[in-house]
């Protein structure tokens, strides 16, 4: 009986271990490709930075507040309409509300990022 109890133990660690490894290989190729789309070096490395920090990504941001050209005041536009509307008490949802709230933090920094590029 404890022969099969530590087979089956064995067994067991040897799957979880393979499926640990098979996820950090997922997610270093994911990594990698997330710095390729934002353009390599120093610049795609800021951009993995901040989607890392802020949890979400610069096209995600944008397909949620539905903003095309990102400007400060097309983003508090949007941002301000879709968090009222999405009110709990007005039969909204947190979650949307949060959703919204961190894709405006989230292109809140890059457009600050671009200031400071600029100056």
């Amino acid at each position: 009986m404890a022969k099969y109890i530590v087979q089956i133990i064995i067994i067991g660690s040897q799957i979880v271990g393979k499926a640990f490894s098979r996820a950090l290989k997922q997610e270093y190729a994911a990594s990698q490709e997330a710095a390729r789309r934002a353009g390599g070096g120093r610049v795609g490395a800021a951009h993995a930075a901040a989607n890392a920090k802020a949890g979400i990504t610069l096209d995600e941001a944008k397909q949620i507040l539905n903003v095309k050209d990102m400007t400060p005041e097309e983003v508090q536009k949007r941002y301000e309409y879709l968090f009222s509307i999405n009110d709990k008490s007005k039969g909204g949802s947190f979650y949307l509300q949060s959703k919204i709230f961190r894709a405006k933090e989230r292109l809140d920094q890059e457009l600050t990022n671009k200031k400071s590029d600029k100056v």
